[in-house]
């Protein structure tokens, strides 16, 4: 199994994941060309994707979805309250198929199963993607790790988890109070030591190669990411670990490759 990370952060999200010869792709926040040109850039045809899966309605994780879904011909799968929220946004695509959060599914032989997480917005899900043999998480725009979030994530051996902001950054910077609260909050995002005090659970339970994503260009940078990262360094050491940039794909998460594969 394989997960590339096209491009994550407040202006757009996209993540492709491959199990065999399945691909699905969790959002798209950027154009339709801008996504074709990140698909390029990592050697992959748009045409062998297989599914588009939606995790919320926010404009940088679907802004793109019905453009992409229209040109590729592309099934897309959400829940009832996203794919509601998200109507005029998609606009009209060749097939919706509808999901409860909560269930499992299959794609093409590949189970998807969504789950709920804690966002401001109708009915936000992460999900996870098993080929039967290994499993990749993807859990962004959550601001809380509940009990079935985290047991949830226990199954993955590899992880795309958002590092969303560093708390001293965010309060110190030009967000007004109120949005300052908003991302604080349980319906919000994750701050740098909350992502990685659950990465280093997750660590000790099967956990080997992660994706730091959706990092503010704004409350955050990478070097403070690496600083929690190494304040954990005796956790962590066996976990691969990568950032994700707004601005280009990040390198490929393969689970059946050796360290820096």
């Amino acid at each position: 199994m394989r997960c590339i990370v096209l491009g994550s952060g407040s202006r757009g999200n996209a993540t492709l994941i491959e199990a065999g010869s399945t691909r699905v792709l969790v959002d798209n926040g950027f154009s339709a060309k801008e996504l074709l040109a990140r698909l390029q850039q990592v050697a992959i045809e748009p045409e062998s994707i297989t599914a588009l899966l939606l995790t919320h309605e926010h404009n940088d994780h679907v802004a793109g979805a019905g453009a992409l879904a229209r040109r590729l011909r592309l099934p897309v799968y959400g829940n009832v309250p996203t794919l509601r929220a998200a109507e005029a946004k998609l606009g009209k695509v060749p097939e919706l198929h509808e999901f409860n959060t909560g269930d499992s599914f299959a794609v093409e032989g590949v189970e998807i199963h969504a789950f709920s997480v804690s966002h401001d917005t109708a009915d936000p899900v992460g999900f996870t993607v098993s080929d039967g043999r290994q499993c990749i998480g993807y859990c962004t725009d959550t601001g809380t790790v509940t009990r079935l979030l985290r047991h949830t994530l226990s199954t993955c051996q590899g992880l795309v988890l958002e590092a969303n902001h560093d708390v001293d950054m965010l309060r110190d910077g030009p967000y007004p109070l109120a949005l300052q609260q908003r991302v604080l909050s349980s319906q919000g995002h994750l701050s740098n030591e909350r992502a990685l005090q659950l990465v280093a659970e997750l660590a000790q339970e099967g956990l080997r190669k992660l994706v730091l994503a959706h990092l503010s260009e704004i409350n955050n940078a990478p070097e403070l990411v690496q600083r929690e990262i190494a304040r954990r360094s005796a956790v962590l050491a066996g976990l691969e670990i990568r950032l994700a940039s707004q601005h280009r794909p990040a390198p490929v998460l393969d689970l059946d490759a050796g360290e820096g594969g």
